[in-house]
């Protein structure tokens, strides 16, 4: 069961995840929150940054997300919201930015358009986006780059703390040297 509160942690973390903008719109979708749908999938094409699509494997996530997927699934909201002349410029704008130009798919959903009839959105197929390979996950141990930390220089004779702190008040004569320190 997917719940929008899902997504809203994951654009949380990441507010510039068109994915999880397009999936949440999907879920809205679902449970007919059109305005809410419809307003992720306008917040999931502005995140494509005029990108034909996004290729989520450098993240570990087996998808691609395409324009003209997201802007066919804004059609179909637009559909359910009864905004027939928007959802038809919408798919007009969306076999702009079809790979290749392959347009079938979105002739269809004209002709569909046109007739008044609804479509169905286009979603990520489950277990497709957020299950990462067993390989992946292997490498995401912690690893300590920088080491321990350790004292260089201390105006306090062995001074032994390691971290970080603001600066400390000073007594009068507490960091002076002796005369040992001095020789």
């Amino acid at each position: 069961c997917l719940s929008p509160q899902a997504f809203d942690k994951t654009i949380e973390k990441d507010n510039s995840l068109a994915v999880g903008y397009f999936q949440r719109g999907f879920v809205h979708l679902q449970l007919e929150m059109y305005e809410e749908a419809l307003s992720d999938y306008h917040m999931a094409f502005s995140h494509l940054r005029e990108n034909p699509f996004i290729d989520y494997k450098q993240l570990g996530l087996r998808h691609i997300l395409y324009a003209w997927e997201v802007l066919y699934s804004t059609a179909a909201v637009q559909c359910y919201l009864q905004q027939w002349q928007e959802a038809r410029v919408t798919l007009e704008k969306a076999v702009v930015w079809r790979p290749e130009r392959r347009t079938a798919i979105l002739e269809l959903a004209l002709e569909r358009v046109q007739d008044h009839l609804f479509l169905e959105p286009m979603l990520v197929p489950l277990g497709e986006l957020f299950r990462p390979r067993k390989k992946e996950v292997e490498q995401l141990d912690s690893k300590d780059f920088l080491g321990k930390p350790k004292v260089i220089s201390s105006i306090i004779p062995n001074d032994e703390y390691i971290g970080f702190e603001p600066l400390r008040p000073q007594k009068q004569g507490f960091y002076e040297p002796g005369a040992d320190a001095l020789r």
